[in-house]
């Protein structure tokens, strides 16, 4: 059986991702931070859908944390599958938090660097020689990178982003030796609990939000979930290298 890492795996996308990889038969190891009642719900519901899933509490502020994560990881995918390796590792933990310019301070900044860049980072580096040669790494990123999707107070979170599509090449190229896959997927704007919970705690946003979509609508989780089990799948064997927009058509 097959085994992915996916972080952030307590709501929202990443929830989706390990379910719809439970669904095709892959073995998932659910990461947390500060949600233990979500992520419980996510393993749930992988049972629900007949896959085999664990729990494991990460954080990314904080390197020096990655190597225990590691060992936690080893002995549960030997306890739980009687492996020593997995095969995917799907980053997608992270947070949104706008930050104008002129208003954002170093510790914001810091700490965004670190969930979303430094984290991510050192946390693959840290798991190489764990994933299995011939697997897949894929990256959250967003397509608040692109252009055409340009917004005030999101430029800390949009370089970020940035640096992990560029991360995500780089990886491809450097890890293709092994047969290891890299590609990252850039959603839009998506009903998750992102930015501080913002569609559920302004529903009135989202008729307007939706306005900006070729599809009319803003995403489900389920609309990225399902291209992140693509991309690890035989579907996407010939795929490697890229950042794909996820969006829906947002400001098309």
């Amino acid at each position: 059986m097959n085994i992915a890492v996916v972080t952030g795996a307590s709501s929202g996308i990443g929830r989706s991702a390990a379910i719809q990889l439970a669904k095709r038969g892959i073995g998932v190891v659910a990461t947390y931070n500060s949600n233990r009642k979500g992520v419980e719900e996510t393993v749930s519901e992988v049972h629900g859908v007949g896959g085999t899933a664990v729990a494991l509490r990460l954080s990314l502020s904080g390197t020096a944390d990655f190597s225990g994560f590691r060992a936690e990881l080893e002995e549960a995918l030997a306890t739980t599958w009687h492996r020593d390796s997995f095969d995917h590792l799907v980053n997608n933990a992270g947070v949104g938090i706008v930050t104008p310019l002129g208003q954002t301070t170093e510790k914001v900044f810091d700490s965004l660097t670190e969930d979303l860049f430094k984290g991510p980072f050192f946390l693959t580096q840290e798991l190489l020689p764990v994933l299995a040669d011939g697997g897949t790494i894929v990256n959250v990123t967003s397509n608040a990178t692109r252009g055409h999707v340009t917004g005030p107070g999101w430029s800390v979170y949009a370089s970020l982003k940035g640096a992990m599509s560029v991360l995500t090449r780089y990886l491809a190229k450097e890890l293709s030796p092994r047969g290891i896959r890299v590609n990252a997927v850039a959603p839009g704007a998506t009903h998750t609990r992102f930015a501080d919970n913002v569609v559920e705690r302004h529903p009135e946003i989202v008729p307007e939000l939706a306005k900006a979509f070729a599809l009319g609508r803003i995403g489900e989780p389920d609309d990225i979930g399902m291209v992140i089990a693509t991309l690890v799948s035989e579907e996407g064997r010939w795929i490697t290298g890229q950042d794909i927009e996820v969006s829906g058509g947002q400001n098309l």
